[in-house]
């Protein structure tokens, strides 16, 4: 939230440079930086090698990096395609996804006990092409007034764009939009970040052998970030939301309670579930963008995405605990966006 804070103080393109470095800076400790290469080498390698430090560096720079760049699309994307550019690019998030897993598949089956120091390193790459990128990325008028308005302000007021999130114009809107956040960043890091042990230890298959179910399910994500995107700019943000939202409580239910012996169906359902989880992520920053106020508009959505993951990061759950924690995410995102305005098509400078 730190550099959301930021983004609404200096341009956005400055913080996604700054967040970069903070990526590799983490990846220098050993930690993959803009990739999934963690979630395969599994919880449980990470705490046995201890790597705290590096993982709060590697996810205060994500975090931020979000923020900062959801708005710098939303105010320079047109209204009509506003969706469909942010889900255009969130579904490079299911590239890397899959990239990382097919690295992990790769370096687990002939690295032998190294393998996870090696998957690790490898997520250097994208933090390296996010830099060389960056030269190329402007920011938006509305973002160049900001750094004009922080010349005026003191260093105490600094974090007034937070104070002013809870101020009464505006209360209501980030407490929903938290809603949102938290059921839909919980829901997906509840049920993704234990997917492999679910399936390792509940359905028994090798580590090795999980990456082609994990493989359909990131089909599923790239299909739902990209369907999400048009979804949002024909029936609206809200109708989204709802449809993606009921569609993963029907899935995460229904993935739950397979019959032993009958992994088919996992596979079958992992399409759908990838599609309901990501779908829901498709839209959070130019939705969120959209309801927030230029002054604040940084803050805000940082704010609103990033405190869903740190609840989701914060929280500890059994195997399919996780999964019933992930159904009673998306009843949240349906409470949260009944509450909230349409804004598709909102002009927002």
């Amino acid at each position: 939230m730190s550099f959301s804070v930021l983004a609404d103080h200096i341009a956005t393109d400055s913080i996604l440079t700054d967040e970069q470095v903070e990526q590799l800076a983490a990846c220098s400790l050993g930690r993959p930086a803009g990739s999934y290469g963690s979630l395969y080498a599994e919880a449980g390698c990470r705490r046995a090698h201890g790597e705290p430090t590096a993982a709060r560096s590697e996810g205060l720079g994500f975090g931020g990096e979000f923020a900062a760049g959801a708005v710098l699309i939303a105010e320079i994307a047109p209204a009509r395609h506003r969706g469909r550019i942010m889900g255009f690019v969130a579904s490079s998030y299911a590239v890397g996804w899959g990239l990382a897993v097919i690295a992990y598949f790769v370096i687990f089956s002939h690295a032998g006990p190294d393998a996870w120091r090696y998957l690790f390193i490898l997520g250097i790459l994208p933090a390296f092409a996010l830099l060389f990128i960056r030269s190329n990325v402007k920011d938006s008028d509305a973002s160049k007034e900001n750094p004009r308005r922080a010349k005026e302000e003191t260093a105490a007021s600094m974090w007034s764009g937070l104070v002013a999130l809870f101020r009464r114009d505006l209360r209501r809107t980030t407490l929903l939009t938290l809603l949102v956040g938290i059921g839909a960043q919980g829901g997906y890091f509840a049920i993704f970040t234990w997917l492999p042990s679910y399936l390792h230890k509940e359905r028994g298959l090798t580590i090795v052998g999980t990456s082609g179910y994990l493989s359909v399910i990131i089909v599923g994500c790239f299909l739902g970030y990209a369907s999400g995107g048009f979804l949002h700019d024909w029936i609206g943000r809200r109708k989204t939301y709802i449809l993606f939202a009921v569609g993963g409580v029907v899935c995460v239910v229904a993935y739950t309670w397979i019959p032993e012996g009958a992994n088919g169906l996992l596979l079958v359902l992992g399409v759908p579930l990838g599609m309901a989880a990501c779908g829901l992520l498709a839209g959070s920053g130019v939705f969120f963008s959209e309801l927030f106020p230029s002054r604040v508009r940084g803050v805000g959505v940082g704010v609103a995405h990033n405190f869903g993951r740190g609840v989701a990061a914060s929280s500890i759950f059994g195997l399919k605990a996780a999964m019933g924690i992930g159904a009673l995410g998306y009843i949240l995102v349906i409470v949260g966006v009944l509450a909230l305005p349409e804004t598709r098509g909102r002009q927002i400078a």
